[in-house]
């Protein structure tokens, strides 16, 4: 679909949102509303990629550790305390006294458990990257546990503290992923009352929590529902039907903060998005052009960033030459072969590739279709015909990861870590299905900087990887995302750039 089309859709169905009578949205039975378009296929922690999920996880679940957004810093949460006991083992002293939401109690036997099942090839986790680095995890007595490292890893804290979600054991193994997909539980500030499918979860406050640094839950009760598109999820806010959105077009926040007891506005992310590219191809012997890196090297240069940035993704956001978030460690950002607008240069490219008219490709995006749509009329330009369009992305993941798809426009959130190690291994490491670049020698350089204890030894490989990567345009970085926000007036709520909006801290005003 052309942008011009996609941007006369927008304009007629935004119309007819703003159409709409306004109604109050409020706190009267004390529940939060949130309406949001990415539907959770399962939200066990494990069995998740989507940070839709993960949110759901932090509300109903715990870590050992809590990172603090405003200062960096861990906070005892499961665990009481910490040590680096060697190299390679952190002793935690966990907290007594903790329920699970089931009346399960809460010892070292969920914390070797969890670990111990996430390591385990056997249990197919989704998000095998985020435990990788553990070799296993052993009872020292009731509520003392020793996590052992394969190798030095000092990023370990950052994971521990993120999507390192801890399961009840005796739950778990009787229920596995697909129960707990139906009935989460965890010892959280929230409980999982009803799962309805893929479409709505709704919660109440555990008033039974632990003394956390998640404090207990200001609000009673929240409900999130899942839409199909962005018309019904502003239609549902300025109704009065929901309390809280995000995600929209940022082209509509003034229009939403013309709205009555609605305050909007975008927040810097540090996600960012990209072109991901299947260069191992879907396992025939059929042509495959992207694995060709003259032809990769072309989309870069046929790409304007710039422009997509400033009219589409808008805000703070930064176009960007890194495969990784800029302010991440390890994102060396002078390492990175920078790939100029230069439509000219392109055609030239795929002159040499073999392609002097070009070829057909597919290109499939998980957010918006104007921005889709923006890279596909660019790819147009210099001869490469794409078929584009937008798919819920869990679907995305699954058809990518089996070489269905032979462009994903992705994006990255790093599971909310400051660190390279949470998108690097993701996408050039060799083991992940988000990985179809094949390239052994960066995926060796993305696994020694990982387990690299001197800082700056650590940030020099990464860089090298970086350069690599960036060389044979193995990605197509675009941009750094901002997140639109937008929520009901009597609502107290504060972002960060994590992108992990923290509802237990919310509260009423």
């Amino acid at each position: 679909m052309k942008s011009g089309i996609i941007s006369t859709l927008v304009a007629v169905l935004s119309a007819s949102v703003f159409a709409a009578t306004p109604a109050q949205a409020g706190k009267s039975d004390d529940t939060l509303r949130i309406v949001w378009k990415e539907s959770v296929p399962n939200v066990d922690p494990h069995f998740n990629q989507l940070r839709s999920g993960i949110i759901i996880n932090s509300m109903v679940m715990d870590t050992l550790l809590l990172k603090i957004p405003s200062t960096g810093e861990y906070a005892p949460l499961l665990a009481e305390s910490w040590e680096w006991t060697d190299d390679t083992t952190i002793r935690f002293k966990l907290r007594e006294g903790v329920k699970f939401h089931n009346g399960e109690p809460f010892d070292a036997d969920d914390v070797v458990y969890t670990l111990n099942f996430l390591v385990d090839p056997a249990n197919k986790i989704l998000t095998p990257n985020n435990s990788s680095f553990i070799k296993d995890a052993v009872k020292v007595d009731e509520f003392t546990v020793d996590v052992n490292l394969k190798a030095p890893f000092p990023a370990a804290l950052e994971y521990l503290a993120g999507p390192l979600f801890i399961y009840p054991n005796e739950y778990h193994s009787k229920v596995g992923p697909e129960g707990m997909g139906k009935n989460l539980v965890g010892t959280g500030p929230y409980v999982m009352k009803e799962i309805e499918g893929v479409s709505r979860y709704f919660m109440t406050r555990n008033e039974n929590y632990f003394d956390s640094p998640k404090l207990p839950a200001a609000i009673g009760n929240i409900e999130i529902r899942v839409v199909n598109d962005e018309s019904t999820e502003m239609l549902e806010l300025i109704s009065g039907k929901a309390d809280w959105i995000w995600k929209y077009n940022a082209d509509q926040v003034d229009k939403l903060n013309s709205q009555p007891n609605i305050d909007a506005n975008l927040f810097e992310s540090m996600r960012i998005g990209f072109l991901n590219f299947n260069i191992v191809g879907d396992g025939t012997d059929k042509d495959n052009p992207i694995a060709n890196v003259k032809v990769r090297q072309a989309m870069l240069h046929a790409i304007n960033k710039e422009e997509l940035v400033k009219y589409l993704v808008q805000g703070d956001a930064r176009a960007i030459d890194t495969p990784c978030f800029p302010d991440q460690f390890g994102c060396i950002a002078d390492k990175a072969v920078k790939y100029d607008y230069n439509p000219e240069r392109a055609k030239e490219l795929l002159v040499e590739a073999g392609y002097p008219d070009g070829f057909e490709t597919q290109l499939i995006g998980a957010r918006s279709a104007q921005w889709v749509a923006k890279v596909q009329e660019d790819l147009t330009k210099v001869g490469i015909k794409t078929d584009a369009s937008v798919m819920q992305g869990a679907a995305l993941v699954d058809q990518f990861g089996k070489g269905q798809v032979p462009i994903g426009y992705w994006d990255w959130g790093s599971y909310s870590l400051m660190d390279v190690s949470a998108i690097l291994p993701a996408f050039f490491g060799g083991q992940s299905s988000s990985d179809r670049v094949g390239d052994a020698e960066v995926a060796e350089l993305v696994a020694k900087g990982g387990t690299e204890v001197d800082p700056q030894k650590r940030e020099e490989i990464y860089g090298e990887a970086i350069k690599l990567i960036t060389e044979r345009a193995l990605m197509a970085p675009i941009h750094s995302f901002v997140v639109p926000y937008a929520y009901t007036s009597e609502l107290e709520f504060n972002a960060t750039p994590d992108e992990m909006p923290r509802f237990y801290w919310a509260k009423w005003k």
